[in-house]
């Protein structure tokens, strides 16, 4: 039976039934509900008791680097869910990499219910928590995102793109890993806290400034076409705004992210230099 299940017609029939039609879209909307409450109770229960437990440091930490650490330990779990299942879609769904724009969006509509459920999720904490988390960039990804993400959700449209957009998140955890190494004290010249910041570096730019030109180019070759005309004036303008504007915002902090490792490989050289002097 487990064959069975797991053969390609009974994985279509499975996305069909759940993801398919009306009844798909109350499906992904539930979804996008569960997802909001689960990464809730991470925040507020499982997160701050797994700390307290793994992490001697925690408890010394003040209540708003409580709130950082435990939203920045939320991201990371959601970084790692959304951003593998993208990969999965990416090599292994066929039907939504065959067609870009109107191939079949189920697996790729449950990560994007997944992923939404976060943002809402997210977006509460930075209002509600504004002088500690709050961030414009944050806000304005968030809501490009989201922008986007609805026109996936209640129509299906360009799976392949929105799937591509989630990818971005594997470069995630490493960017959080920097900010608990930096609140917990540890030394920029640390060995874990270059290799995890050369490390944050080369995987920011490969997932969300490396695949720009790539990325782009499939979208200008859908212009003009059938397939691209019905997507109609509001998603055609939805795609290539949120596109422009996360372009925009990655490449800001891709500045920033590399401005700070050259400080931190250069902080760390220098300390060596000094070290090997001393020592002769």
């Amino acid at each position: 039976m487990l064959e069975e299940h797991n053969k390609p017609g009974s994985i279509r029939r499975w996305r069909s039934q759940h993801f398919g039609g009306p009844a798909g879209m109350d499906v992904c909307y539930n979804v996008v509900v569960g997802s909001f409450f689960i990464f809730q109770v991470l925040y507020h229960n499982v997160t701050p008791h797994l700390s307290t437990l793994l992490s001697c440091g925690y408890k010394n930490l003040s209540w708003e680097q409580k709130t950082e650490w435990n939203s920045r330990c939320v991201s990371t779990i959601h970084a790692v869910v959304v951003g593998g299942l993208a990969l999965y879609i990416l090599w292994f769904d066929d039907l939504v990499n065959k067609d870009h724009i109107w191939g079949d969006p189920k697996l790729v509509k449950l990560n994007i219910a997944i992923a939404s459920g976060y943002l809402i999720n997210d977006l509460m904490l930075l209002v509600w928590h504004w002088k500690t988390l709050g961030d414009s960039f944050f806000l304005s990804h968030h809501l490009a995102a989201l922008y986007a993400y609805q026109y996936v959700l209640g129509r299906g449209l360009l799976p392949y793109f929105a799937n591509f957009r989630l990818i971005a998140e594997l470069s995630t955890p490493f960017v959080n890993q920097r900010w608990f190494f930096e609140v917990l004290r540890f030394p920029r010249n640390a060995r874990l806290v270059v290799l995890n910041g050369v490390a944050m570096t080369v995987s920011f730019f490969l997932v969300r400034i490396a695949v720009i030109p790539s990325y782009y180019l499939q979208m200008v070759s859908t212009f003009g076409t059938a397939a691209f005309h019905r997507l109609g004036l509001g998603p055609q303008c939805a795609w290539i705004i949120s596109s422009v504007v996360l372009d925009i915002l990655n490449t800001v902090w891709m500045y920033k992210i590399a401005k700070g490792c050259w400080k931190i490989l250069f902080t760390s050289q220098k300390h060596r230099k000094a070290e090997l002097s001393e020592s002769l």
